[in-house]
């Protein structure tokens, strides 16, 4: 007796099981909280050099910003307000450094083509993504922000998908007030 079976029946279950899995993972992912200590973490910036979260513990507060998609609108938005705001983030003694799964190319066409003077950091298969336990949402990375003490421990954190340029806002007065 021999059983048929759809190609689409077939795709259809593989993706299902796909699907639950990555839920099922992502759901155990424990979304890192103020108090928590940062992960240890190395990626490539958009200049091909290797950055290494350990060579700025205790040196500088670090707001880490991961974000879905160079180029897209809300990105773009939240990017631009980091750099129009970085040298008030700088002058606060904090660095700036925008996380995604994108590659090093398009992070360095993003940053040529709006001017940004912070770091963004490729991080391919989402590694750090999910060791700061940041959630999906709506079939997309997610948006979320952290600020990390010089202690390396989180001591400020915000999440707002569509709110790109309140990152930004909220992470400066953060830090401004914690100097």
């Amino acid at each position: 007796m021999k059983i048929k079976i759809s190609y689409g029946l077939l795709l259809a279950a593989v993706f299902s099981v796909a699907t639950f899995g990555k839920a099922h993972a992502q759901a155990e992912q424990k979304e890192l909280a103020v108090g928590d200590k940062m992960p240890a973490f190395a990626l490539t910036d958009q200049n091909g050099k290797r950055f290494n979260s350990a060579d700025y513990l205790g040196k500088n507060f670090l707001v880490i910003y991961f974000y879905p998609k160079d180029e897209s609108m809300v990105c773009t938005k939240e990017a631009c307000q980091f750099r129009d705001s970085f040298n008030d983030f700088t002058k606060a003694g904090a660095k700036v450094i925008g996380i995604n799964a994108g590659t090093v190319e398009s992070h360095k066409s993003f940053t040529d083509h709006y001017k940004l003077p912070f770091i963004l950091l490729s991080d391919p298969d989402n590694v750090v993504y999910h060791k700061f336990g940041v959630k999906n949402k709506m079939f997309m990375t997610g948006r979320q922000t952290f600020v990390v003490d010089k202690e390396g421990k989180i001591a400020f954190t915000y999440t707002a998908m569509m709110q790109g340029k309140k990152h930004a806002d909220d992470a400066l007065a953060f830090v401004k007030g914690h100097k």
